[in-house]
């Protein structure tokens, strides 16, 4: 099947003066955010979407043909700034949900102490310009057990752990899933603002419906220079200073998790072997801190080598073992045999990509999708967590540290 042209799309990029709340500028319904540390950018409206089925391959070619045909004023050129698309692409290849690509008609950014608009339109459209949109009310949600209970998670880790015993797999992650729903008319901005406030170090996202806060860098490109943070291994916090110095050192030491992370470390690289130069990683992983956990972390940079954008190193990357297992394949079936639920996007790369194929992605953890629900009627939601099984898991352990993961997205939904 031949695709038609990409609309032409006329992008315009101006400074304005420092903007405050970036998530004023968004649907309340439906929000359309990146940021981390205050930093980010919010969007509105959407003259161009890309679908694809499943991680669908064909989305980078078809974001190079609209970024060709763009006609982009754009002083600035800071990353961000221009065209701009923001994305939410499924876990797995043969999910049924769909990975989408927006252009929102209005961005509004800051970056650095600085803060601009764009706006994008087709040529027979009228120029769109920004509206700061007040909040609606507080809400929250009711929230219960999901397609797999606390008991099924524990049974779906032994059969994992019987999957590895028979050397189907190295590593396995399984998760499990919470359901519920909050009140039609719900301004969904309040959870952006909520776990983007409380997780200020990680990346605060609202896409397509896909709303969360992850602590993993999927990869970063700026300028040539490739960057990605991989976490693999994870300890609750303790209750008091010694009892959390004594979790952060146990992870440290656990073979456990030294090895869950060297597998998710050796994906990484061996992926982007193939698109950079220079690839380096730290030799040993650190501990680094949330709110709620602590993760064992590595940080691998490289230089971009080849016309390689973003989305080709997302393709190249995802599903890492960090959020399948090893190898990657066998995990994946594995996972399709022992969740009775279809991911969706939960898990998979989440981000914004710009005309030079520059871009930050994330994978959707600590997350809940929201489903467009009947007009006037509560909007349902599924909210996902996960935990690497290796040789030597314990099920009442994982199943602990997904109710760790839950946390987040469970108190901001409260």
């Amino acid at each position: 099947m031949t695709r038609s042209a990409p609309a032409r799309l006329l992008v315009e990029t101006r400074e304005i003066d420092p903007v405050e709340d970036l998530l004023a500028y968004t649907d309340p319904s439906h929000p359309l955010v990146w940021q981390r540390r205050g930093d980010g950018m919010a969007g509105i409206g959407a003259p161009v979407t890309l679908v694809g089925g499943g991680h669908d391959e064909t989305l980078g070619e078809r974001w190079r043909a609209i970024a060709e045909r763009a006609e982009i004023d754009d002083p600035l050129r800071i990353p961000g700034t221009g065209l701009v698309g923001f994305g939410a692409l499924t876990f797995d290849r043969e999910s049924s949900h769909a990975s989408t690509i927006v252009v929102p008609g209005v961005v509004v950014g800051r970056r650095h102490g600085r803060s601009w608009i764009t706006t994008a339109r087709t040529a027979d459209a009228p120029a769109p310009g920004p509206r700061a949109i007040g909040y609606g009310p507080h809400w929250s949600a009711t929230l219960g057990p999901g397609s797999l209970s606390a008991d099924g998670y524990m049974s779906a880790v032994r059969d994992g752990l019987a999957a590895i015993a028979a050397s189907e797999v190295s590593k396995v992650v399984l998760a499990r899933d919470l359901a519920g729903t909050v009140p039609a008319g719900a301004d969904l901005r309040r959870l952006v603002r909520s776990l983007a406030s409380g997780y200020p170090d990680t990346w605060a996202f609202a896409v397509d419906g896909l709303i969360g806060a992850s602590p993993e860098t999927l990869v970063t490109v700026e300028e040539g220079t490739v960057t990605a943070r991989v976490l693999a291994g994870t300890a609750a916090r303790g209750a008091d200073p010694d009892a959390d110095t004594a979790a952060s050192l146990a992870l440290a030491t656990s073979t456990k998790d030294q090895d869950e992370h060297q597998f998710a470390v050796r994906s990484v690289l061996e992926a982007l072997g193939a698109h950079t130069s220079a690839l380096r990683a730290s030799e040993q992983p650190f501990t680094l801190k949330l709110p709620n956990v602590w993760h064992l972390a590595t940080d691998v940079e490289g230089r971009l080598s080849g016309a390689a954008s973003a989305l080709d190193l997302v393709a190249a990357l995802h599903p890492t073992a960090a959020v399948a297992g090893t190898p990657t394949p066998r995990a994946i079936e594995v996972i399709r045999r022992l969740e009775p639920f279809d991911r969706g996007r939960y898990a998979g790369p989440v981000g914004w990509i710009d005309a030079a194929g520059s871009g930050e992605w994330a994978i959707a953890l600590r997350c809940a999708q929201f489903d467009p629900g009947e007009a006037g009627e509560p909007i349902p939601l599924t909210a996902y967590a996960g935990a690497g099984i290796v040789a030597g898991s314990d099920p009442e352990s994982e199943l602990l540290e997904t109710r760790v993961k839950f946390r987040p997205i469970v108190d901001a939904l409260a």
